[in-house]
């Protein structure tokens, strides 16, 4: 699929469809904001840099296995995470997305529509200061978007499927984000020129 030729050439059909019918209309349904950095102290610096940044007490992921070569054992604590939604996750989208410099990847979509990309450091991001006792972290950060009604897949009671034709493509996920963060999407990364 190039960016450039096919998926923009079906954006008018999208946005009018959106118009049209707007329960087909996509959201951001949640941004999960995830730091591994194994345990002991530098995951509690972790767990601080994300508290400060998204305003949330971040959870706990804990190893499923011990890996003698890193030195983690099962169940030790070895990352932490934060789930926001709503405004709140639109609100940190569009500052993350400030420290890519508005430009993502195709291969960064996957094919229901979700996209992930990572920062290496979190004082890219814009109004973030640095601390010289929590030092940088790099973090992972992944979006989930969906249509209105996609709630029927995770209902306790009478759980159906979401039918195929209400399903979210890549290619109108990428339009979706085009439009509501104004971010440029390429085929492959620009080359620098390095000036020496």
């Amino acid at each position: 699929m190039s960016v450039e030729n096919e998926s923009f050439e079906n954006e008018q059909v999208f946005v009018e469809d959106w118009k049209a019918y707007p329960m087909r209309e996509p959201h951001v349904a949640k941004v999960v904001i995830d730091v591994c950095c194994g345990g002991g102290e530098p995951l509690t610096r972790a767990a601080t840099i994300l508290e400060e940044l998204t305003g949330q007490t971040p959870s706990q992921s804990r190893a499923r296995q011990t890996v003698r070569d890193f030195g983690i054992r099962k169940n030790e604590a070895i990352a932490v995470r934060v789930t926001l939604r709503h405004k709140k996750a639109e609100e940190f989208l569009a500052r993350a997305l400030k420290a890519k410099e508005d430009v993502l990847l195709i291969k960064n979509w996957d094919l229901d529509g979700n996209f992930a990309f990572g920062i290496a450091e979190h004082i890219d991001i814009p109004d973030v200061k640095y601390d010289p006792q929590l030092g940088i972290q790099g973090m992972n950060i992944t979006v989930c978007l969906e249509r209105p009604g996609f709630r029927v897949k995770r209902r306790r009671r009478r759980k159906t499927k979401v039918p195929y034709r209400h399903r979210l493509t890549a290619e109108e996920s990428m339009v979706f984000v085009k439009n509501k963060f104004g971010i440029e999407i390429l085929e492959k990364e620009r080359e620098r020129t390095y000036l020496f």
